[in-house]
């Protein structure tokens, strides 16, 4: 794997997948929304080249002799972008049926770009409210928009690869943090509201939760596309659950240098939505044996160090939050 695309590449996973990438001398094609202004917190970097393109963009593109030509031919292609991942934008389904189309469009774009792998970014969206440790074995039954595009998409796009001879890794990745993660995500709104001194409120916190670093999610992408099993799904997270209070504590500590209880943090003041997952953790057991030694030579970062890069990263983008 020597030169990779990345869609979404401004993302949370991607902004970490380009860095992973450029550190190993890999040449990165970061496929990026139209006049994002996240694109200007991508470093300028050799192998780096940006391409301004909508995920409406892509069927047409593919059409684009010269310009592909002029990209060069990749290796592997991993798809993060998708539209209407949080609020009421999960049930569009005008929107997410689109996103569908979108992630078949994406696999003719690594056909025409000469990739021979396409990892797609699924979700634990897709399971619903499971119970226990969730593997690619677990029933599926998402209970929104969202999960079941997302659970169409991987379906659809593996059938996809296999007719153009691609071949194809689906991930159900679970709740991911770091530098380039939305606004809107428990993590951030937690650290903007800290650092800001703004009343919080959050839920009780009693969810059993896995959150996996931006850099080792990326890792572990990296690795399923060069040792996992075509056709394949892999759920990825850390493997380890914790309160959800707890993180809101310790993302507390980290920002003001002291404690607090439950109730100066606003824990308990606002309810759980409306069928609430309240466990969450990721069966790593199914990863391929060379990624897991890989992780147990270089182990995950730890929460406490996630959560002190992100905050870091917080501070010096504040202003366009």
């Amino acid at each position: 794997m020597n030169k990779i695309v990345i869609s979404g590449a401004t993302g949370a996973i991607g902004t970490a997948l380009i860095g992973y990438a450029l550190e190993r001398q890999m040449q990165v094609l970061a496929i990026c929304h139209r006049g994002s202004k996240r694109i200007a917190r991508l470093k300028k970097a050799q192998g780096l080249c940006i391409l301004e393109l909508n995920a409406q963009e892509y069927s047409d593109f593919v059409n684009h002799k010269e310009e592909l030509t002029a990209l060069g031919k990749y290796d592997v292609f991993f798809h993060l972008a998708w539209q209407g991942t949080t609020g009421p934008d999960r049930n569009d389904t005008g929107l997410q049926m689109r996103n569908i189309q979108y992630a078949l469009d994406a696999v003719d774009l690594a056909k025409e770009l000469g990739c021979e792998c396409f990892v797609g970014a699924g979700s634990q969206a897709e399971y619903g409210r499971a119970e226990g440790m969730i593997s690619p074995d677990t029933p599926a039954f998402p209970e929104n928009g969202y999960g079941i595009a997302k659970l169409c998409a991987g379906q659809m796009t593996r059938i996809k690869c296999e007719q153009l001879k691609i071949k194809h890794i689906w991930t159900r990745i679970l709740s991911v943090y770091g530098p380039g993660d939305g606004e809107g995500s428990l993590i951030m709104s937690a650290i903007g509201g800290f650092l800001e001194n703004c009343e919080t409120k959050f839920t009780a916190g009693m969810q059993k939760w896995d959150y996996l670093y931006s850099k080792d999610a990326a890792r572990i992408l990296a690795g399923l596309a060069s040792w996992g099993e075509a056709g394949q799904i892999y759920c990825v997270g850390s493997g380890q659950i914790r309160l959800l209070k707890e993180y809101i504590h310790e993302i507390y500590k980290e920002v003001s240098g002291h404690r607090a209880s439950d109730e100066e943090l606003g824990i308990g003041r606002r309810p759980y939505m409306d069928r609430q997952v309240m466990y969450l953790q990721a069966d790593t057991s199914r990863w391929p044996g060379e990624l897991k030694q890989e992780l147990e030579q270089n182990p995950m970062c730890s929460f406490t160090e996630g959560i002190k890069e992100t905050i870091s990263w917080y501070k010096r983008f504040q202003n366009e939050f």
